[in-house]
């Protein structure tokens, strides 16, 4: 038997200011790019700040529809000319939006970096909206909310979001309901991409066998010279008043086997303190291994989930902390008593030694894997940016991490997880 050296990570692969060029155009794009001549290909990712946010609540799902909607035609470009250019060279371009932005990603050879980012630029610039397109893609996505509806796991992360983010922003679904994408007209999309479509705020990363330089320049002569003085700024983001209260919201989706549930409560945004301690308790909670505690205490141990884990989701405004579980219906009562029963405990005593370095240890580990692609790389230089994280963010990481302590944990997660104040959501017949 052969004895290896365990695996240490090389922090010379980490992004880090010596290989991440960062530049800013005069009309307000922020370009991040970096090579890796490791293979042939080339990642670009971007995004702008136009997102459901701007939607009134009569047409909410208007930013989805719009996103969804840039490459059904272009003034250059009808719908099936536009994918015959994208297929030619076994390319994929794909557009998205949330609340607070729209996004873009890009996948290619590096020889094709011309001509996609001249489709993306197209797509952005000069969009027609046709009607038969337009007609087709709300239909889909009509279809996409009646498939929801039925859906008890989405139905029951719905009510959770209504729930936890009352009164702001987060709480309304990017895609809308029923009722308001079938009031959403062709004349919509129009003029929400005239108000918030445009170079000011729009940050693109591109990752791939490209000099950098060669990069920055590519976009400048596709996006350079766009303007659109009609763009608005995004709207600031209301404060989250406190949940001072529990509260359960229930749904019946009837011919169900399954019921979803969900149980949770508010969590710091990304730019908090609390977060990195926070990331590292929710994994204890019920991500690591078989699911952390949670997987344990109501999968392993009582079996009565086929599915448990725990997520913490925080951006730029409030996050979630939510526990997440699919039981036999009969089994849902006890199975929110064992759920509860884990938060209070992550709230009266510390975690283990043991399962601290375990959890550092998986961060430490994974963050290798999550680079490795130049799509990983692109992801991660875009949220560098967008939660202005510093370029030698990567450089720093295992030190955050390896900081962090049992206490902090237990004073985090106190500070938001109030075992008598949860919000419980479930779905089901």
């Amino acid at each position: 038997m052969t004895n290896k050296a365990p695996f240490t990570p090389q922090t010379t692969a980490m992004p880090s200011p010596d290989d991440i060029t960062r530049e800013v155009l005069p009309n307000g794009i922020t370009i991040l790019a970096r090579s890796n001549f490791n293979s042939p290909t080339l990642s670009i990712r971007g995004y702008l700040p136009s997102g459901s946010i701007f939607d009134p609540d009569e047409k909410l799902g208007l930013s989805y529809l719009t996103a969804n909607s840039l490459m059904s035609g272009t003034a250059h470009y009808d719908f099936q000319a536009l994918y015959n250019e994208i297929e030619s060279v076994g390319a994929k371009i794909g557009f998205s939006s949330g609340t607070l932005t729209s996004a873009f990603s890009t996948h290619s050879l590096s020889e094709d970096l011309d001509l996609i980012m001249g489709l993306v630029a197209e797509c952005l610039r000069h969009p027609t909206f046709p009607d038969r397109e337009f007609n087709r893609l709300k239909m889909q996505m009509l279809t996409g909310l009646a498939i929801r509806a039925q859906d008890t796991a989405a139905m029951a992360s719905m009510l959770f979001d209504e729930a936890v983010f009352a009164g702001h922003p987060y709480e309304r679904p990017d895609d809308g309901y029923i009722e308001t994408v079938q009031a959403i007209e062709k004349e919509d999309l129009v003029r929400f991409y005239q108000r918030t479509f445009g170079p000011q705020g729009l940050t693109i990363a591109i990752v791939g066998a490209v000099e950098p330089q060669t990069a920055v320049d590519a976009i400048k002569a596709a996006l350079g010279d766009w303007s659109n003085l009609e763009q608005e700024h995004l709207p600031e983001l209301p404060p989250l008043a406190p949940i001072t209260q529990p509260a359960r919201k229930s749904l019946t989706i009837n011919g169900k086997s399954q019921a979803d549930i969900v149980i949770g409560c508010q969590a710091p945004e990304r730019l908090s303190p609390d977060y990195v301690p926070l990331r590292i308790g929710n994994n204890i909670l019920g991500e690591f291994g078989m699911m952390g505690r949670l997987g344990k205490s109501v999968r392993e141990d009582s079996g009565l989930a086929y599915y448990v884990y725990s997520n913490l989701s925080s951006s730029l405004g409030p996050g979630a902390w939510e526990m997440i579980a699919g039981v036999n219906p009969r089994s849902v009562e006890q199975a929110i008593e064992l759920m509860s029963a884990e938060a209070r405990r992550f709230v009266n005593e510390p975690v283990t030694a043991e399962e601290l370095d375990d959890s550092k240890s998986l961060f430490l580990g994974r963050l290798p894997l999550l680079l490795e692609s130049n799509n990983g790389v692109a992801i991660s230089l875009l949220n560098m940016e967008r939660f202005d994280l510093g370029l030698d963010y990567f450089i720093q990481y295992p030190n955050r991490i390896k900081a962090v302590t049992a206490e902090q944990i237990l004073e985090a997660s106190r500070r938001y997880l109030n075992p008598d104040n949860l919000i419980v959501t479930v779905a089901g017949p």
